[in-house]
C-alpha cells in the first residue's frame, strides 16, 4: 500500500533529551512511508517565557524524574544516551551551529544528529568551549554562528513555532497539525497514514472544549 509524499517540520532544542530521543526514533517510526523532514532548530526557553511554564529541569522533583525517564527510554528504545556532565546548559551555540551550517532556518539530519550526539552520547559538558570548537571543525558552517543572519533565523524559528501555538520539544508539524513528543510518534505515524480517526471530532473540535474553571481567574 503506498501513500503520497508527506512534508513534516521537526521543531526542536538540542537541550532536550527528548528531542533527542524523538529524532533517534524518527525514521524507524516513520519506516514504509513517503515523507521528506525540514529539521528546525528553535530555542525552547523561548517558548517557555512565551508560554509562562518552567522547564522540566527547573522543577526539582520533575528534574530527577526526567533524568530517570530519559534513561529507561534509552533503554527500551536501543538508543545510546548519557546524561551531560551539567544540565540544563545554554544551548544558544549549539543550536546557532546548526543553523550556521544550514540555509532556509533548517538543518540537515546529519548535523542535528552530530550535534544531538556530541550532547546526549559524549557524557561531557555540552557547553564547553574546546569541543564546540572541535564541532565547528568537523561541520565546517558556511557561516560564522556570531553571524547576524544566524542570530536572526534562530529567532524568527522560534517565533514562527510560537505562531503555530507550538509549546514544547519536540514538536512535529504535518500542515495544521502539530505532534508533541517523543510518544506521539505513533499518532504522527498514524496521520501521515490518513488514519480517518484524525478526520473525526474528537480531534477537530478539542480546542473548543469549554475551560471548566481556571486557576489563573482565581
Amino acid at each position: 500500500m503506498g501513500f503520497r509524499l508527506k512534508h513534516i517540520t521537526f521543531y526542536f532544542d538540542f537541550i532536550s533529551p527528548y528531542a533527542y530521543l524523538a529524532f533517534e526514533r524518527l525514521p524507524l517510526a516513520l519506516q514504509g512511508l513517503s515523507y521528506h523532514v525540514t529539521y528546525k532548530p528553535i530555542l525552547f526557553a523561548a517558548l517557555l517565557n512565551h508560554h509562562g511554564q518552567l522547564g522540566p529541569a527547573e522543577i526539582d522533583p520533575k528534574r530527577t524524574w526526567t533524568y530517570r525517564q530519559v534513561q529507561w527510554l534509552a533503554r527500551e528504545h536501543d538508543v545510546p544516551l548519557k546524561i551531560p556532565a551539567s544540565h540544563p546548559f545554554n544551548p544558544l551555540a549549539l543550536l546557532r551551529l546548526a543553523l550556521a551550517c544550514g540555509a532556509d532556518g533548517a538543518c540537515n539530519r546529519f548535523t542535528a544528529e552530530t550535534i544531538f550526539r556530541h550532547v546526549w552520547t559524549s557524557g561531557q559538558d555540552a557547553g564547553d568551549q574546546a569541543q564546540l570548537e572541535a564541532l565547528a571543525l568537523q561541520l565546517k558552517p558556511a557561516k560564522q554562528t556570531s553571524d547576524a543572519s544566524v542570530k536572526a533565523q534562530l529567532k524568527a524559528n522560534t517565533e514562527a513555532a510560537i505562531g503555530l501555538q507550538i509549546f514544547g520539544v519536540p514538536s512535529a508539524q504535518v500542515g495544521p497539525d502539530v505532534f508533541w513528543g517523543l510518544d506521539a510518534l505513533p499518532m504522527l505515524r498514524q496521520h501521515l497514514m490518513d488514519d480517518p480517526w484524525f478526520a473525526q471530532s474528537i480531534w477537530l473540535n478539542s480546542a473548543g472544549i469549554p475551560v471548566g474553571k481556571s486557576r489563573k481567574s482565581t
